[in-house]
Parts: C-alpha cells; structure tokens; sequence
C-alpha cells in the first residue's frame, strides 16, 4: 500500500502539488481562526443552583432550603459530587456530573428534579439556576470610578447596573457580569409603630398593601360595532413620591396614606460588600465567559464596547478596562511558546544546512514542519480541539521529530540520484526517486509508530488529568502522523522537481559530517576496547539519578507569571464591612507604595 502512495504521487506530481497548496490555504484560515486560551477546557459538566432567601440565617438556609434540594438531587443518573454553600440569605449547590455528560441534558434533568423540591421549600422560595461559566472564567475586571468625586457612588452602581453590564452582556460569549461596589439605590419604607397603631393598621396588612402598589392588570375587552377595545389597569408606579402617596387602608371611613404612617426614600440599600480602584472607592464588574468561548476575542469585544462607552460618559467617570486580564497572561503564555517553536524550527534549519549543505534538500526537509502543522490545525478545527499552552507544547516536542521521516527520504533520495549520475546507462529520474523512497519507507513507518505509541499512555489518563495532558498527546501524535504523510506524498514530489539537476559534488558527505565520522570511529574504537568500564560507568550514572529523584520538587503545573497576583487577607469572623473596607484601604496604600504596582482591584 506503501509503494502505491508513493508511485500515485511521483504520477500525479501537478495534483500533489495543487492539494498540498489547498491544504496550506485551508490550514492557514483554520489555524486563525482556532479558539485560543491558556488551558484546554477543564470544565466537567457542571449546574449551579442559586437560591434567593433573605433574611434567613445561615442555620436555617441550610435547613429548610439546601439539604432539600441535596436530598431530591442525590441519585440523579450521572451526578458524582454535590457541594453546597449556605450563607446570610444565600443558598448556592454546585451539581457536578461525569465527563461527556451533555450540559444541556444536564440542566434539564436538574430542573425537573428542582419541582419535586419545590413543595419542601418555604413559600416564595424559587431556586434557579445561574449562567454557565468556565472554569476559568473570570477573564476581566473592570472598574468604574469618579476622577474628581463629583460622581456619587449610587451613580456609578446605577450606570454598571443599567447601562455597562446590559451591554456587555450582549456580546457573544460572555456568560455573566457580577457587580460589586457602589451604592445601589432602593424604595425604603420605614414606617412608625406607633402611628400604624393609631390608624389601626397591622404590620401584615401593611406589607400585603405596599406589595400590591405597582401592579399592572387586564379588565377584558369591550366589543361596539365592528371594533374591539382592550381594558387595562395601569398601576405601575414610576417615582417613589407616588408610594408615599398611595393608599394602604382605611381608619373610620377615611383613607389612610402611606406617608402618613411612614417615611418613603429613595435611599442606598444596606451594603454587604463593597470595592474600591487603586485605594478609591468606585465599582467592580467581574466578567465571566462561558466555556467553549475565545477568551482572547471575548476581550477584544469586551474592550471595543467599554471604549464605545467611555465616549458617551461624562468626563467625571473613567472605565479602567483592564484592572485584570486573563486575555494578556494567555498571550504572553502562548506567545513564550511561540517563540520555542520558533527557536527550535530555526535551530532545525541550521542543523540541516551544516550536514546537508545542499539549499534544496534543506528546503525539500523544511516543508514537513509547517505542512504538519497546518494538517494539525485542520484535525484541529475538526475535533473542537483550541490552540493553548498545552497543543503548542506538543508541537513543540515534535519539531525535531517532524523532519526525520523528510530528512530519511531526502538523504536516501539524494545518494541514489548521484549513483545514477554516475552509471553509465542513467536510469529516469522518477525511478531512482521512486526505488529510493521505497527503500527506507518501512523504516520510517516502523520508527514513527514507535514514537507514537510512547504516547499513548497518556490517552488513558481520567479526570482532570486527561483532559489537561490529552491535548500534548493529540498535538504530538496528529502533527508525526502527518509528517509521515507529507514524507510518502509531498517529499518525493518535490525531489522529483528539485534535485534530479543539481549539481553533484565530488564528496558524499559535507565537512562537518565527514568531521563527526572520524569522531565517532575514534570514540567507538575506545569504548570498545573497554566495555566493562564504559558498562560500569553507565550503571552509575543511573544510579546518581534514581537517588536524585526523592529530592526533585513536585508540582503539578509550574509556576506562571501572569502579571498580576491576587492577595487575601483572612480576619476574625464577625467583623464589620466599614472596619474591613478600612483595613483593606491601608492594604491597598501599602501595595500602591511600591513602585512596581500600576493598578489595584479589590
């Protein structure tokens, strides 16, 4: 089958060509347009349930509303673990499934087993299930602050509530904007016990009334002649003056309105967190992206609609777009690897001019490395497969590799074409090329599925483990694979065309090739001579490794440097927000103090 995809190339030489060139067109657009983050995605099938239960205790969260709904999720098909989280008001459970669950199935068997809980829960309690987000999916940070401090707070929190995080929520790929900080202004009624008392009006019936103030409803339709009229009751309430003024009752056949039995404001909602920029107090919007999304476009898009914002806002408020990026740590990763592979195509060339010393088998060799990579793009794009640290590190590896199938096939090539030169009767060129190819192909079959299947462990590992490494392993693999490939097809062609004419020099081998022999002879010739030494030797050199082993550190990724750092500061329970917004005032001065600093987000 070998021979035959070789003469079928060294017969269609022009098609070989003309598809290699659809290939590198097609590769090239693929490879551009591959999603790009800095892991591959880690992300096991994951719901989050969210509760909303204010004025519960954490106590009672847990009690009424998250051991509830964990007691109609446990056996669900699939699940492997539940976490939950009760806090002041807040209940959150964390549904985790196995690998290759579909999340969509997921979430709907969620909310189906969520209606069995429903009659556990206490009235008004409904459970929802929040956005889906990657695992790393905080992406940006952005803040909102006032130059000058003309600016309130509540203004900011209204201008991120109602205008920046709407927008940004429109852009694809963006799964959530969580908004911290600001004063975020609410209708308060505070209403006087002893005047409720005097008008004869209870707590209860004044909730029950203020609850039903803005309320909008349908009275039929009225139907004369051939027209039909719809009758509507408009009860919205548009200003918090309206509240004060409408009526919640009736005390000895007058009515009773509600300012006269309580004070109504418009006034900042008791705070529970809160956030400042670079030591000034302003507003926070996490950005959260959804799993299969670019995080590097996701921040371009993000970035173009903040800049389209600034331009209509007063001068008075700034939008800092970039307190934390993920997309600049992802390009300074990828671009490190980048240049690896840049670094090491370029020592491969170097190596094959100084024992080649022929510029045309040089650039016969060279083409195995973008062709396989670009073959890797396609299978790429075709597996829903992304460009990250992990694909680039396996293309990486491989360079080296990637042209030893080309080199084989060209050096055979090439040493068959000059003893043919010098035969009396020359055989045609596309012969020799042909038998020479034919030669080595076995050996370059065998010793490229023996490289592959050192890779194959790797396939077999679970968890997050697999899904991280797998990727070094299909990148290695997919772009040897296709080198093999380019090597049967695309390497003879291009003999065929280069090398039948070149000049021939008197000598075989270069200078340096002939230097590395007479090297090598000399040092086989001594090692020889004493086998037991050079045996010895080589046992101990193992042995200082083995006992080096228990002393090597362990991690299970090495350390980046993403250009920021993230400082948590731990205090005694209890404590209040205005006394931890000061100590973390004084720690934001102590980090802007040093000079290196260019911008804090807490």
């Amino acid at each position: 089958m070998l021979d035959s995809i070789i003469r079928f190339s060294l017969r269609h030489r022009t098609l070989v060509i003309a598809g290699t060139a659809c290939i590198v067109v097609y590769g090239w657009i693929l490879l551009r347009n591959l999603p790009v983050d800095v892991f591959p995605d880690l992300n096991r099938p994951t719901v989050n349930i969210i509760t909303d239960v204010r004025g519960m205790a954490p106590e009672e969260v847990e009690t009424v509303v998250t051991r509830p709904i964990e007691t109609v999720l446990n056996g669900m098909p699939g699940i492997t673990h539940i976490y939950s989280s009760s806090a002041t008001g807040l209940s959150v459970i964390r549904a985790e499934f196995e690998w290759g669950t579909e999340l969509k199935f997921a979430k709907l068997a969620v909310s189906e087993r969520l209606q069995l809980a429903k009659n556990r829960l206490p009235q008004g309690v409904s459970p929802f299930l929040s956005p889906t987000s990657s695992i790393m999916g905080e992406i940006q940070m952005i803040g909102v602050l006032s130059k000058e401090g003309k600016t309130s707070q509540a203004e900011l929190r209204t201008l991120s509530d109602w205008t920046i995080r709407p927008r940004l929520l429109m852009i694809p790929g963006v799964s959530q904007v969580i908004v911290i900080g600001g004063d975020q202004l609410q209708v308060q009624v505070l209403f006087n016990a002893e005047k409720l008392r005097t008008k004869l009006i209870t707590i209860e019936e004044l909730k029950d009334h203020v609850s039903k103030l803005s309320e909008a409803s349908g009275g039929g339709f009225i139907t004369k002649g051939d027209k039909e009229w719809l009758i509507r009751n408009f009860g919205r309430i548009l200003h918090h003056e309206e509240i004060a003024k409408s009526t919640i009752g009736v005390h000895m056949g007058n009515p009773v309105l509600l300012n006269q039995v309580a004070e109504v404001q418009f006034a900042p909602a008791p705070k529970r967190g809160d956030a400042s920029i670079s030591g000034k107090p302003g507003v926070i919007l996490m950005v959260q992206k959804q799993p299969q999304a670019d995080t590097i476009r996701v921040s371009e898009q993000v970035d173009k609609a903040l800049k389209e914002i600034q331009e209509s806002l007063s001068a008075d408020v700034q939008v800092e777009p970039a307190l934390f990026k993920q997309s600049e740590f992802i390009n300074s990763a990828i671009g490190n690897v980048v240049e690896a592979l840049r670094d090491g195509s370029i020592m491969v060339t170097i190596v094959l001019v100084l024992f080649l010393l022929n510029f045309r088998t040089t650039i016969i060799t060279l083409t195995a490395i973008p062709l396989s990579f670009l073959v890797t793009a396609i299978v790429f794009h075709f597996f829903g497969i992304g460009v990250n640290t992990m694909t680039l590190g396996g293309l990486a590896i491989a360079i080296g590799e990637l042209v030893d199938d080309a080199i084989v096939d060209v050096e055979n090539v090439f040493r068959r074409l000059r003893e043919n030169r010098q035969r009396e009767k020359p055989r045609h060129a596309l012969q020799v090329i042909y038998e020479a190819s034919s030669e080595i192909r076995n050996s370059i079959v065998l010793a490229t599925i023996i490289v592959c299947l050192v890779f194959i462990p790797l396939f077999a590992l679970s968890g997050v483990e697999g899904r991280l490494f797998t990727p070094i392993g299909i990148a290695y693999v997919v772009s040897l694979l296709a080198s093999l490939v380019v090597s049967l097809t695309v390497t003879p062609v291009l003999c065929s065309y280069l090398l039948p004419r070149v000049h021939l020099k008197e000598e075989a081998d270069g200078w340096l090739v002939r230097k590395l022999k007479s090297l090598d002879k000399r040092i086989l010739e001594r090692t020889l001579e004493h086998p037991l030494k050079v045996t010895a030797g080589s046992f101990a050199l193992v042995g200082l490794a083995l006992l080096a082993i228990p002393f090597m550190g362990a991690n299970f990724l090495p350390p980046f440097n993403e250009g920021s750092a993230m400082a948590e500061v731990s205090v005694r329970a209890g404590i209040s927000l205005e006394a931890s917004s000061r100590l973390a005032t004084s720690i934001d001065k102590a980090l802007l103090a040093v000079p290196e600093v260019v911008s804090i987000g807490r």
